[in-house]
């Protein structure tokens, strides 16, 4: 088939009609039908039935679809790669992170990065890794920061921050009577949790297990900043990354480093083909300022009697 043939194919088996199809396209009706005649005359067999001016997939459309979905998909991406590459470089640089360090660096490093560069502009979205790397990778973004490596071949990962899970007890509970460390086993509080498939939770499910200690929670939450506002309300306590527990509210809850050590890095993700320009490399350096000026300030929070 050739990519017209699988254009027209797929719009007529999303739409139902030729005239639906031809809408779609943005084509007119008899366009749609010869490139459907031609197609299914190279391919020697009818993709649909005409019943009374209407069209039925016949068994093989049916199955050829299912592929052509899948090609037709991986078009649109090129599609938007292309366009993306053709509007060149300029001055914007597009900034993606996860929710939670969106949160709780970037702006801090925002208001250096705009003194700055006065001319420049900057877009900011959030997103998990996985869309993050597909916008890395569809040239819709310059630069992006998670907490997860996505370990993928298309991008590259640099650690630009590291440091380590934190508990953060509310006021009254068992956790928060000592200082210092809190060991996994000396958890007694109720945990509202991160749910299953979040970085983080794996983490720390590996370390519980390592201790014969369960850490199943009741509550489970997406964010980490949801994590923190329940334990303000007095809702549990909870165990999240060292930079969204740099803001906590210390007249509700208290800050205790784990032990063992629950280890938390800062990743700056970049297309592995696509070197970022001065502007971008500047913020970068800000947002690593701003990420270890949070882990300083929560050292000394940690360490409060």
């Amino acid at each position: 088939m050739r990519l017209r043939h699988i254009e027209v194919f797929h719009a007529i088996m999303q739409a139902g009609t030729i005239s639906g199809a031809a809408q779609l396209l943005h084509i007119s009706q008899p366009a749609v039908t010869k490139v459907l005649q031609h197609c299914e005359l190279q391919l020697g067999m009818p993709l649909f039935d005409r019943v009374r001016g209407k069209l039925y997939p016949t068994p093989e459309a049916q199955r050829l679809f299912v592929e052509v979905d899948k090609l037709n998909r991986d078009l649109v991406g090129i599609r938007r790669l292309a366009a993306n590459l053709k509007l060149g470089e300029c001055e914007q640089v597009r900034l993606v992170a996860t929710p939670a360090v969106a949160m709780a660096i970037v702006p801090a490093a925002m208001t250096p990065w705009c003194k700055a560069f006065p001319n420049a502009s900057c877009s900011l979205a959030t997103h998990h890794t996985r869309e993050i790397v597909s916008a890395l990778l569809l040239g819709e973004a310059d630069l992006a920061l998670s907490l997860q490596d996505p370990r993928h071949p298309g991008i590259k990962t640099e650690t630009i921050a590291s440091g380590a899970m934190v508990a953060l007890c509310p006021l009254g509970s068992p956790e928060a009577q000592e200082g210092g460390p809190l060991g996994l086993a000396d958890i007694r509080t109720e945990i509202v949790g991160l749910h299953s498939d979040d970085p983080l939770a794996g983490l720390l499910h590996h370390a519980g297990e390592a201790l014969g200690q369960s850490l199943a929670s009741r509550i489970t939450v997406q964010t980490y900043q949801l994590a923190r506002a329940l334990v303000e309300a007095g809702v549990g306590m909870t165990l999240v990354d060292p930079f969204t527990a740099a803001s906590a509210d210390l007249s509700k809850l208290r800050v205790r480093p784990l032990t063992p050590a629950v280890p938390v890095n800062l990743h700056l993700l970049t297309a592995a083909n696509a070197p970022l320009g001065q502007a971008s490399r500047r913020l970068v350096r800000f947002i690593t300022a701003a990420a270890q000026s949070h882990l300083a300030g929560l050292a000394g929070l940690a360490e409060l009697p």
